[in-house]
């Protein structure tokens, strides 16, 4: 800011001069300006003081040893991602445990409290999906197919934005030599894909009978 100050009058006495002029002036206050905050922040980038680095490993290790007893607690379902609120909580929960570990503005009290709201949101939810089939669709979309008994199904793969290219990949991925040898490949409502050797859309001991076909 001082260095625009500076050069105001400078600036001024160009506004009759060419335009490109005055933009290379422009550029200039900019540069001088950019030089000027970074000397003013270089002493505190690497080190500040050892003060600062013991509350960060304090709050860091508290809060991970926290984080830790309330997933314990919560049950594995808190990180398995089967559903799409399942990995929002998951990256909220990394989320708030960064800025419990570098944030000077929020206290360990706050960010406990943080993650276990998120993790409690996400234990009523999964609670409640459990109870209610009508809940559970109205947060969470279905599975969807993709690839039926040696067919891309291209509705299927325009409306989950998917191309024939990566379904094959994934074929790839997962050992298979021949798309002869599959029956089907399942997008999972985590964004995940299941490749299905054997199983029929209308047979109910069948792991394809909740799979929705569009088109």
């Amino acid at each position: 800011m001082l260095a625009v100050i500076l050069l105001s009058p400078f600036v001024v006495s160009l506004r009759s001069a060419d335009i490109d002029d005055l933009f290379y002036v422009g550029d200039l206050v900019f540069y001088v300006f950019q030089v000027t905050i970074r000397r003013s922040n270089m002493e505190n980038v690497f080190f500040n003081n050892w003060q600062s680095i013991l509350e960060t490993f304090l709050l860091g290790l508290l809060a991970y040893i926290a984080l830790i007893i309330i997933v314990r607690i919560s049950g594995k379902r808190t990180l398995s991602q089967m559903r799409e609120f399942d990995f929002i909580v998951t990256v909220a929960l990394g989320s708030t445990l960064a800025t419990i570990f570098l944030s000077k503005d929020v206290t360990l009290a706050d960010g406990i409290v943080g993650l276990s709201v998120l993790i409690s949101l996400q234990y009523l939810l999964a609670y409640l999906s459990t109870r209610s089939t009508k809940f559970s669709r109205l947060i969470s979309s279905e599975p969807t197919l993709v690839f039926y008994k040696g067919s891309f199904l291209q509705t299927a793969l325009r409306k989950e934005r998917v191309t024939e290219d990566e379904v094959r990949a994934v074929l790839r991925s997962k050992g298979v030599t021949s798309i002869e040898l599959v029956e089907a490949v399942v997008m999972e409502v985590n964004g995940q894909f299941t490749v299905v050797e054997q199983g029929s859309l209308h047979d109910d001991d069948s792991p394809l009978c909740n799979v929705r076909r569009i088109g």
